[in-house]
């Protein structure tokens, strides 16, 4: 986490304004919303039942519960006295409505998993049941939700933001995303309000003096659309006060006395997958049925050829951790690295491994032949876009060539990102490795993205012991804190040592904040936390 430094007693008054260097496309509801540009306003006007700290647990906010003693019915209380920005009072019909419109058969978002484990949730999505049997309101301030079984992470998969029932009244769910309730009258239960909306470039927002808080310091915040390249200009001249900042400015932002830059660890990693094999529609399983990566040892020896560190400081701009496991360093789950290998830059380790694996040169021309003294290229795919792309794609292969590897860019060059994107979902043959950016929840639990039958694992590398792990991770003997931390350390030493992808970094973000506005934090989570306790600093 980092914090803006303050000096100064906190005062009220004043607006502030966020920037953002892309047009918003404007769907305020957070069941609708699709991306960062959105989320940036719901973060003013909305606010969830629960809150996700920065060790990334999940604990009461709006909503406190209880669990039965085998874990599957929810007992729900919230805070009574909440205020919609419209007047009327929160009640669990409107947390209710929200769950219902996630699993209505008609919802074209993409939540559904945070409700399809409430009992019932799949037959009302299915259009088979009126209602969802597991919900059951017991006054308006009290919830009781069942679920289909037992699960350690229920309370951070599920959906906690509530939508005003009455507001919503005669809009079909289908209809929702386009609706004025949407996209011209937003309305939340958070400090700030919606006063008016200037479509892809402009959100006015004012205090909304009933929050359940108290009222924020702030009288308003403006969020604007701005040109990236103007960033330090605009906060120089008082025009912007905070924005999310592209990477390639981090240098001119942190060089200028009159602002902060905030670094927080994005929930995301880039790693560079091996193949594995396909996924089988008929099965709707990966099977690994592609010898090329069998032996562990040269994909480790791949991980020790690559200079990491370089990759990160020569074009990331140094803004990026090394990491060595799917799970994040904010996690409470991260297995400390004095626990694992961390392979560090290593071109004769690298060449070491290659040898004992059977990859030597055996034509004296410089590049490694494979155990049965065939030529051995590996095809090579990574997504262009980037100013960097290129060069950054060149030292990777050039590492790889300098321990003897021959690998080679697929199709002779890099990849648009939609045309990338389905050569791996599609496992194309021509396919073998990878260079992509995987997103992350909250809670560690790797399922989705790990399992034999996750259609989302691209790299179609599995085990069963890894398959067993996850499962125990879920399982109700992690309900005891200490046992899933193992489980986890187990998992992520098994990740570790059998190298299914390499992991080349943990993102980090950069935020910049006008020296007068006071109060910012940020986290791996988000940019905008208790936008509440943010103020201006006139002496600034």
């Amino acid at each position: 986490m980092a914090v803006h430094e303050e000096k100064n007693q906190p005062k009220a008054g004043g607006t502030a304004t966020f920037a953002y260097t892309s047009a918003f496309q404007g769907l305020f509801e957070p069941a609708f919303v699709e991306g960062e540009d959105d989320t940036n306003v719901l973060e003013f006007i909305t606010e969830s039942m629960f809150t996700v700290r920065d060790d990334l647990t999940t604990v009461p906010n709006i909503a406190s519960w209880q669990e039965s003693e085998d874990h599957t019915v929810f007992t729900f209380r919230i805070k009574p006295g909440v205020r919609w920005h419209n007047g009327d009072e929160l009640t669990v019909e409107d947390w209710k409505f929200a769950l219902e419109t996630i699993a209505s058969p008609d919802y074209t978002g993409s939540r559904f998993y945070s409700v399809e484990m409430i009992k019932g949730a799949d037959a009302y999505h299915a259009g088979t049941a009126k209602d969802i049997s597991g919900i059951q309101v017991i006054d308006p301030y009290t919830l009781k939700i069942t679920m289909n079984s037992a699960r350690v992470n229920t309370i951070t998969n599920l959906w906690p933001y509530p939508m005003n029932k009455k507001y919503y009244t005669g809009v079909a769910v289908k209809d929702m995303p386009d609706s004025d309730q949407v996209r011209k009258q937003p309305i939340g239960i958070g400090p700030f309000e919606v006063v008016s909306i200037e479509p892809g470039l402009q959100v006015v927002m004012q205090r909304f003096d009933n929050y359940h808080r108290g009222q924020a310091l702030l009288d308003g915040v403006v969020y604007k659309v701005v040109d990236g390249g103007a960033l330090t200009a605009l906060i120089e001249q008082g025009e912007v006060d905070i924005a999310a900042a592209p990477r390639d400015q981090f240098s001119t932002l942190s060089g200028n006395p009159q602002i902060s830059v905030l670094q927080s660890q994005e929930l995301a990693y880039e790693y560079i997958g091996f193949k594995f094999g396909h996924w089988d529609e008929n099965l709707q399983e990966n099977v690994m049925d592609n010898p090329k990566f069998t032996d562990k040892r040269l994909r480790q020896a791949m991980y020790y050829a690559l200079d990491r560190r370089s990759l990160i400081d020569d074009y990331s701009y140094g803004l990026g951790n090394l990491i060595e496991t799917p799970i994040p360093s904010s996690s409470w789950a991260k297995i400390a690295d004095e626990e694992i290998n961390t392979y560090p830059y290593d071109p004769e380790k690298a060449k070491s491994l290659l040898d004992e694996a059977g990859y030597k040169d055996v034509d004296g021309d410089g590049l490694r032949e494979d155990p049965q003294g065939n030529p051995f290229r590996i095809r090579y795919d990574a997504m262009s876009g980037s100013t960097s792309a290129e060069a950054r794609t060149e030292a990777i292969l050039l590492n790889w060539w300098e321990v003897g590897l021959d690998v080679q860019l697929n199709g002779g060059g890099l990849k648009e990102m939609n045309a990338f994107y389905e050569a791996v979902e599609q496992d194309e043959p021509d396919v073998e490795l990878f260079n992509g950016v995987w997103g992350l929840a909250s809670d560690p639990d790797p399922t989705g993205l790990w399992r034999q039958d996750d259609v989302w694992n691209y790299p179609r590398w599995y085990s069963e012991r890894s398959d067993h792990l996850i499962s125990e991770g879920v399982s109700s003997k992690a309900y005891d804190p200490k046992y899933r931390k193992q489980i986890y350390n187990e998992w992520q030493k098994l990740i570790n040592e059998e190298v299914p992808v390499i992991f080349i970094a943990e993102r980090t973000r950069i935020t910049a904040v006008s020296n007068r506005l006071q109060g910012v934090r940020v986290n791996s989570m988000s940019i905008i936390l208790e936008p509440y306790k943010w103020w201006i600093d006139e002496s600034k």
